[in-house]
């Protein structure tokens, strides 16, 4: 009876959602138009990385009003959490990428076997890599340095959330898995109930609220993992069961070497991507210490405001890869190339708007997160100095997108690790010295559209003239696939 009316629930709250958003079953990702199965499927994404991303900014705007040395511990302890969670996260986007040729090439078994591997390798990697962060917080925070106070706060976090780094890379497993059959809206709904559970603890467990004790930074740490780990019995109780979704199985878990060897050859370019990403995020916060609390401040502001605003660029991104990887298995590979470019073009007009929007009201914008009028100040700079460029930042996430689903992640990898590393860090250390922190607003601005750039002109350069079925791991090769044909551009 209890599950007869827990079914009926999920059923009720499902078909209202249809009404907004449409399931992969009412539309053909390898044939027809491109626009409409392209908003189907990244809109449920960008909602569930709107979700995603308020743990961070509940955090944020809880741990502003708790203090500015809080506030301050958590932009230092975020880009080491997504150091540790980028170490393993290539294996979740390997699954994600063989489950949507499997599916684009019609084998389902397959595509089950892919996802229950991708499961077990994302287990053992989060075991390692939470003993690893646990044992190596203090090393690595040495490396950042910063004022005492910030450090100790940062500490405290970190090591809580390496204890629980097992429900941070399950339940990102369950979304690539999801995504990559072409279900964007199961992870949404399960997002949203875990979302409000943080935000509901969040309050309780920083300050202190009614029976529980005021643990500042190490209770938003303990927030998000509880949340975190619910997310993740929900998520692999439905893909156990395999009613919605792709379908995962106890027997096809055994560790398969040979699929290992496919999760290194797509994963861990993805991995190095991801990896270098958080590296340079690190390098750049140890450019931006120095400064001081307050510029720290209103850095891990605008990060965290760009992390929202810069959500449908990276959630198209995310649906070209699916798209790409299905048609990519569908031997589409024109199709795969209109994709890209329509996601590119729609986005940078989209962003675009959204920079003069931010540009005009920055300041308010800051003054969310402190009412700190040096910071308010400071966050407004980097705001407007950003602003402009948001359209840029489109054009990169949709081509990088389709590069990850073509099984190209070692293209994607390239041009992700030249914007920040050739680009931003070296622009942002030789122009803070002439500027002061403004250079490092500066430095954001040239490497996105110098990202852009390069990212289109790897794409006309023909990386995808080999992009058949030959490249892609654990599926047949294409008996008529063309090695010399050209990319489709769509211009």
């Amino acid at each position: 009876m209890a599950d007869s009316g827990l079914d009926r629930l999920v059923a009720g709250v499902r078909r209202r959602v249809n009404m907004v958003f449409k399931d992969r079953e009412e539309f053909d990702l390898t044939s027809g138009d491109i626009p409409r199965p392209l908003f189907y499927l990244s809109l449920p994404i960008v909602i569930t990385n709107l979700l995603q991303t308020a743990y961070n900014l509940v955090d944020t705007i809880w741990l502003g009003q708790y203090s500015e040395t809080a506030l301050a511990a958590i932009g230092m302890a975020f880009p080491l959490v997504f150091f540790l969670i980028s170490l393993g996260l290539g294996i979740s986007i390997a699954g994600s990428i063989l489950v949507a040729q499997n599916i684009g090439a019609g084998d389902e078994d397959q595509a089950e076997f892919a996802a229950s591997q991708t499961v077990t390798f994302a287990i053992i990697a989060s075991l390692l890599l939470g003993a690893f962060g646990y044992l190596n917080v203090g090393t690595l925070l040495d490396l950042i340095g910063g004022p005492e106070n910030v450090v100790a706060g940062a500490t405290g976090y970190l090591q809580i959330i390496s204890l629980g780094m097992i429900f941070m890379f399950a339940f990102f497993v369950f979304m690539s898995l999801m995504r990559g059959y072409g279900d964007t809206i199961t992870p949404m709904l399960v997002m949203f109930v875990t979302v409000v559970v943080n935000m509901v603890l969040d309050p309780f467990l920083i300050f202190g609220w009614w029976v529980f004790p005021e643990l500042g930074i190490n209770g938003a740490a303990y927030a998000t993992i509880f949340s975190r780990a619910l997310a993740t019995v929900i998520g692999m109780a439905i893909m156990f069961r395999g009613n919605r979704g792709v379908q995962i199985h106890l027997s096809d878990m055994w560790p398969d070497l040979g699929y290992l060897r496919k999760i290194v050859r797509v994963g861990v370019p993805a991995s190095i991507e991801n990896t270098g990403n958080s590296i340079a995020v690190v390098i750049m916060l140890t450019i931006v210490t120095p400064f001081g609390e307050t510029v720290i401040a209103a850095y891990t502001v605008g990060v965290r405001m760009f992390s929202v605003i810069f959500l449908p660029a990276i959630a198209v991104g995310r649906g070209v890869e699916t798209m790409v990887g299905q048609n990519i298995g569908a031997r589409e590979q024109d199709r795969a190339g209109r994709a890209t470019n329509f996601a590119a073009k729609a986005m940078f007009g989209v962003l675009a708007a959204v920079g003069v929007l931010t540009w005009l009201g920055a300041p308010n914008i800051v003054a969310i997160f402190s009412d700190d009028p040096e910071v308010v100040e400071i966050g407004r700079l980097f705001l407007r100095y950003v602003a402009p460029t948001f359209g840029f930042t489109g054009i990169f996430h949709s081509y990088k997108g389709g590069f990850r689903g073509a099984g190209k992640t070692l293209t994607a990898a390239a041009i992700s690790i030249t914007m920040l590393g050739l680009v931003r860090l070296p622009v942002a250390y030789f122009a803070s010295g002439e500027m002061g922190y403004e250079g490092i607003w500066l430095a954001f601005a040239v490497s996105n559209v110098a990202g852009a750039a390069i990212a289109y002109a790897w794409y006309r350069l023909g990386t995808w003239r080999d992009a058949s079925l030959t490249d892609s791991p654990g599926m047949a090769p294409a008996p008529d696939a063309d090695p010399d044909a050209e990319p489709a551009t769509d211009d």
